[in-house]
């Protein structure tokens, strides 16, 4: 099923972003590889495609998992969450419709 992994981060949080990146981007294509990833992304902080200094509020990852505790598993095991850049992680399951 596919499950919905929405993220809030810290205040201030793009140090520590870009600390953790190349980690967490690691570990999204390897559910890419694996055909499990939907969509992935950042929430820019202001209405810009590349927002610069502001950073970033939070994520979003949608992905397919076998179970809502395997997707809570992997979401707290996001390199993210061990680097602080995450004040709130929820988990859900989703259902797509379309396109």
């Amino acid at each position: 099923m596919w499950y919905s992994i929405v993220s809030e981060d810290v205040q201030d949080s793009l140090p520590l972003r870009q600390k953790a990146r190349p980690e967490h981007l690691a570990r999204l294509e390897a559910l890419k590889d694996e055909g499990r990833l939907l969509l992935a992304g950042p929430n820019p902080a202001v209405d810009a495609e590349n927002p610069g200094d502001a950073g970033f509020t939070g994520s979003i990852v949608i992905a397919e998992f076998a179970s809502q505790e395997a997707a809570q598993q992997w979401a707290d095991e996001d390199p993210y969450v061990a680097a602080g850049v995450y004040r709130g992680v929820t988990v859900k399951p989703f259902k797509k419709v379309l396109p």
